[in-house]
Parts: C-alpha cells; structure tokens; sequence
C-alpha cells in the first residue's frame, strides 16, 4: 500500500476505534463535513436482529458500506477472511454462520481497531474467530486456505488493488468465492469533480470503476464475475458537504448523479481440475 494513503487510513481509522471505546462515534472524522461523508453511507446496513447479537462497539466501529454477511453465502465449517475488519462486526456476524466447525479470521492493519476487535470477540464469546495484524496487500495465510473472503468498503482504499485481488485469488481455495462490499463508480467525469465526490463517498478517495474493476478480477483470475449496486448515491445526499468544499453542487449534477454506488461484488476462483487420465495421475 502506497506509505501516504496507509497512514490516512491507519490515523482514520485508529482514531475511530479510540471514539467508539471512549463512547463517541466511529464516524470519518470530526468535523460537521466529515460527519455529513458517513451518512447514508454507513447507515443502516444491518438489522435489529444481527446487531442484537453484538457487542455495541462492534456496530459502533463498523465503516463500512454494505452488509456482506447479508450477501454472502456462507455455510457451517467454511473458512471466512474479512480484508480490514475494523471492529469485527463482519467477522463475529461470519462465525455464527459458519458454526463451531467453521473458522471466521479478520485482517486489519490498526493496532487501535485490533485492540477493539479482539475485545468484542471476548464480549461475544466467540470461539472460532482469530484477527490477524497484516495489510490486505500481503495477507498472512497460506494458499488455497480460505473458503470465502469478504471485505467491507476496504479495497477501495488501497492503492495497490491489483495485489488485493492478487492475494484473495492466492489465499482461496479452488471453488473459493469472493463475496466483498465496495464503493464503485460509474461512467466517466471531470477529475476534479471524481476526487471531490469521492472523498464525500468513501472518505478517502480510490474506488474504481465498475469496468476496471471486473477487468482487474478477471486479470487475477477470477471467474463469474458478477456486480449488484446496493446502495446508488444521489447528488442530494452529498449536498451539504460538497458546497462546503466550494462546489457549485447544481452545476455538478449532472456528472455525478447515481454514477457512484455500492455494490456487492462476487467471483469465484476456478475449482480444480479434475485428472481422469492415467498420465496426469502418474
């Protein structure tokens, strides 16, 4: 991950872990604006029932964009790697579908926001969970380990997207899924504008689009490729903290307008090739 855009994330979301444990809000920042970029976006993204099985500040340090637990189709004794976790609330939602027989890791590169995961897991009495400190660029399991991998609104983060993915393929097993949330864009526009709506969507600019995105699974490998938008952003919603960037928001409207949304984006790792020759089973 390029070092500049690491330590944005790694202060954001330390400071955030620090909120939540103190009683705060695990928001984008402290500022009106930053706290108008988390709304919709990180609302209302999982129901009573699911939060009622955690801890507070496991819903409380959730940043994220989408709900992949909801999405993915997890099943008991399957293997579940969250890329950059936070508080854990996609990993302890990931163990109690894949059962004691399952396994449910988190990887996340905050010392803040593994403090606070580690502390709602004892609070949940979850067992087959384990977070791992790494970056999702070098991700510290072996190959063909994982089941599935989600993710929520992380990837759009990193600089490096094509060793993410790189390293997903790598960790799953053959038949894996890839089952993450992101921020993805549509169609094209001014750069100034991209970068301005943006930092409004994901706080810290970096989704793709929707094309580059399935061009860069397709490159890793992947197969099945498949994108849902969950959430589609109006101009509306981003009203108040773009005209506090200077921006003429009516004059912009156009451009930006349902052309960034979240999506559930799902692929599969090709299954293994069966041998039914006697040569290749030599």
């Amino acid at each position: 991950m390029d070092t500049n855009i690491k330590n944005i994330v790694k202060e954001k979301y330390g400071q955030a872990a620090l909120r939540v444990t103190t009683g705060g809000s695990s928001c984008c920042g402290a500022s009106a604006a930053l706290d108008i970029c988390c709304d919709p976006i990180t609302s209302n993204l999982y129901d009573e029932a699911q939060k009622g099985q955690l801890p507070e500040t496991a819903v409380l340090a959730s940043l994220g964009c989408g709900n992949p637990t909801a999405l993915a189709e997890l099943k008991p004794g399957e293997t579940v790697l969250d890329l950059g976790s936070g508080g854990g609330i996609d990993v302890l939602l990931s163990a109690k579908r894949v059962g004691p027989t399952g396994k449910a890791y988190g990887l996340d590169m905050t010392d803040e926001m593994l403090a606070l995961a580690n502390e709602n897991k004892n609070k949940a009495g979850v067992e087959n969970v384990e977070f791992l400190k790494g970056e999702i660029e070098n991700i510290p399991l072996p190959d063909n380990s994982v089941d599935v991998i989600i993710s929520n609104c992380v990837i759009n983060l990193s600089a490096n997207k094509d060793r993410v993915l790189q390293e997903a393929f790598r960790v799953l097993k053959p038949g894996g899924r890839f089952a993450v949330s992101d921020v993805v864009t549509k169609g094209g526009m001014l750069p100034e504008i991209r970068q301005s709506v943006l930092l409004w969507v994901g706080c810290v600019a970096g989704a793709l689009a929707e094309d580059d995105y399935k061009s860069k699974l397709a490159a890793a490998g992947f197969e099945q490729i498949d994108m849902e938008p969950t959430r589609i952003y109006r101009v509306d919603d981003a009203r108040t903290f773009l005209k506090d960037q200077g921006i003429d928001v009516d004059a912009i409207a156009p451009e930006v307008d349902g052309k960034f949304f979240s999506a559930f984006v799902r692929a599969v790792k090709p299954a293994a090739k069966s041998c039914c020759g006697p040569a290749c089973c030599a």
